[in-house]
């Protein structure tokens, strides 16, 4: 059948065109992809016809090893990436007009048909085995009961992380940060993660480290599992030229193709033997770096854990280039992902590291539903996790149910300052002249106290807190930091809480501004009492939330990085190690907009 608009096309200069079964298609096309639109054009008018969609299969392995060879347009073109041996678009455009012949295929009853594409299904699962992680996975398990399946009943909610992880192999991102509650099976996730990444590139060294010999064990005899169960596990048919090389009980070591020094996979406790063991190249998996609540509740053990995570771990790699993956609990503020994730948003260093953050509860906060209530049975109901919720609340810790359960840091609980309720600016102040510029100081002498000062920019009712020390050194450290910032603001006045340790604090700050000639009020105010103080950041916390307006993620330094997570972290029904962050914008609050400063009346004296 002609069309006579074509022609008037052409000789404006479009494409040319040809036919291929009675369609027209682009005559600058290979002959495979012409072949390969015929065909289509041709299950359009015959969705059922199985035979044409495996000559469409075989049309698409063609294609893609013309494009990697460069058989086609590829070649001219010096600076193109050379593609992989799969093409996973083409793939995914046969797999769409598949499911279309499918669901004609049930709607008339025809089962031959479907027979026959589910093993075509099947065949392209193994062919798009090497690229895609999900393919991977699905076939993987082809040989295995549906309700004894890892991956199919989990897929439909996990595979957004699924396609997080490809991301991460192609290098679109160099960290990936997965907190998911316990029990959904984010270890088998990695474990399957691990077995394709190590196939894929068997020259490659990686680390995978947790918190004990227990669980690197438990981890390493998972990919053993899988490697040597060809029954049960398919990973041969996608990957057909491995072998297993070596197994290393004693040292939970794997190598794949070939021994190595530095092994395909060495799993090791965080607190054991690092040093010497393993120099990744390929990628560094951090995987429940804390053991569980007592940790999280201990900061000297979770600061000894990121010592280990900084000195032991994470240098532990002969690239400079490596990927990372880190998956756990989001215990505390000042848990080992934490402290990475703040470094990723607000060091400076890191900028040029790119990073995703997945963070999901298990109860959605908004409809209160199960977010892993997975198929044949898997996974939590909504039910189920309100009644361990329950349980928690019966036992009145709440914090372990927030940090497990929710994501949410044990400091969250009972907190007076939720991130999201708090007011930020990107650190630029507006252009106006301030109305005032002062600074309150709650004082320490060293000795794991921490000094806090805020400087506030007040333009009306908002307080830019522009920026702040706070700093656990001694007086040496703190109060130059304290004189720098007056003459770098023209700060006008502070408010420097007194108690008999600190009383000569203020004293000190004074001297030390009217040797630098800066001329500055510093008042003196009182120290409250525990119990009095707490009231006293209580009553603040309104106008904290309503009226400060803190720098963003992105744009603080290391010192307002650890002001905020003290703020986020004072909470009124639990113990507070630190609350100087939390006391020193109560005292902004109040030198703002409830101090009254001293008036001189004058009268007619009675006498005259």
């Amino acid at each position: 059948m002609s069309d006579p608009k074509i022609a008037p096309q052409e000789k404006k200069g479009s494409a040319k065109l040809s036919r291929t079964d009675g369609n027209l298609v682009p005559a600058s096309l290979s002959r495979t992809e012409r072949t390969l639109r015929g065909i289509y054009a041709y299950i359009e008018r015959h969705p059922l016809d199985d035979a044409a969609y495996s000559d469409a299969f075989s049309a698409v392995m063609n294609l893609a090893e013309e494009k990697r060879h460069g058989l086609s347009d590829w070649e001219d073109d010096d600076q193109a990436v050379r593609p992989a041996a799969v093409d996973l678009t083409l793939t995914a455009e046969l797999k769409r007009f598949l499911r279309v012949g499918l669901v004609q295929a049930k709607s008339h009853g025809d089962v031959g048909f479907m027979e026959r594409a589910n093993e075509l299904q099947r065949r392209i699962l193994c062919y798009e085995g090497p690229e895609s992680f999900d393919s991977f996975m699905l076939y993987n398990e082809v040989n295995r009961p549906l309700d004894q399946q890892f991956w199919l009943p989990r897929r439909k909610i996990l595979l957004p992380i699924c396609r997080d992880l490809e991301a991460l192999e192609r290098g679109e991102i160099d960290e990936l940060n997965i907190s998911l509650p316990p029990r959904v099976g984010k270890t088998a996730l990695i474990e399957m993660f691990t077995i394709w990444i190590m196939l894929r590139h068997p020259e490659l060294s990686n680390l995978y480290c947790t918190y004990s010999d227990t669980v690197a064990k438990t981890f390493y005899e998972a990919l053993v599992e899988v490697l040597y169960d060809p029954a049960t596990y398919a990973w041969r048919d996608i990957f057909p030229d491995r072998v297993v090389a070596n197994k290393d009980s004693k040292d939970y070591r794997l190598d794949i193709d070939k021994r190595k020094h530095y092994s395909s996979l060495t799993a090791r406790s965080l607190y054991g033997s690092l040093n010497g063991t393993c120099d990744a190249s390929g990628y560094q998996i951090m995987d429940d770096p804390h053991s569980g609540i007592e940790e999280a509740l201990n900061r000297n053990r979770l600061d000894t854990a990121w010592k280990h995570v900084e000195n032991d771990f994470m240098t532990r790699k002969s690239v400079d280039k490596i990927k990372r993956l880190w998956i756990g609990t989001r215990w505390s503020l000042y848990d080992v992902i934490s402290r990475r994730l703040d470094a990723l948003k607000n060091d400076p260093e890191f900028a040029n590291v790119r990073y995703k953050e997945i963070n999901i509860p298990a109860l959605d906060p908004v409809t209160d539903e199960s977010n892993f209530d997975y198929q044949y049975g898997k996974g939590s109901s909504t039910q189920s996790y309100r009644q361990v919720r329950a349980s928690f609340e019966r036992n009145n810790d709440m914090a372990s149910w927030l940090a497990q359960f929710q994501q949410q840091p044990v400091e969250r609980a009972g907190a007076l300052f939720d991130p999201g309720d708090l007011r930020y600016y990107n650190g630029v102040l507006p252009e106006a002249e301030p109305d005032r510029v002062f600074a309150a100081v709650d004082p320490s002498w060293g000795g794991g106290d921490f000094c806090a000062m805020p400087v506030c920019f007040q333009y009306g009712d908002d307080l830019f807190v522009h920026d702040v020390v706070y700093t656990d050194g001694d007086k040496r450290i703190s109060q130059p930091e304290i004189v720098n910032l007056v003459k770098k603001y023209k700060i006008a006045a502070i408010t420097v809480e007194a108690t008999k340790m600190t009383a000569g604090f203020a004293d000190d700050i004074d001297k030390m501004c009217k040797e630098a000639g800066i001329r500055v009020n510093i008042m003196r105010k009182p120290a409250s009492t525990k119990t009095s103080k707490e009231q006293r950041i209580f009553d603040a916390a309104p106008d904290i939330r309503e009226r400060m307006v803190f720098r963003s993620d992105g744009n603080r330094s290391k010192e307002y990085v650890m002001f905020m997570q003290n703020i986020y972290s004072f909470t009124m029904t639990g113990k507070v190690a630190h609350d100087d962050g939390a006391d020193a914008c109560a005292m902004c609050i109040n030198m703002a907009f409830f101090s009254k400063p001293n008036t001189i009346e004058v009268f007619q004296s009675p006498f005259r």
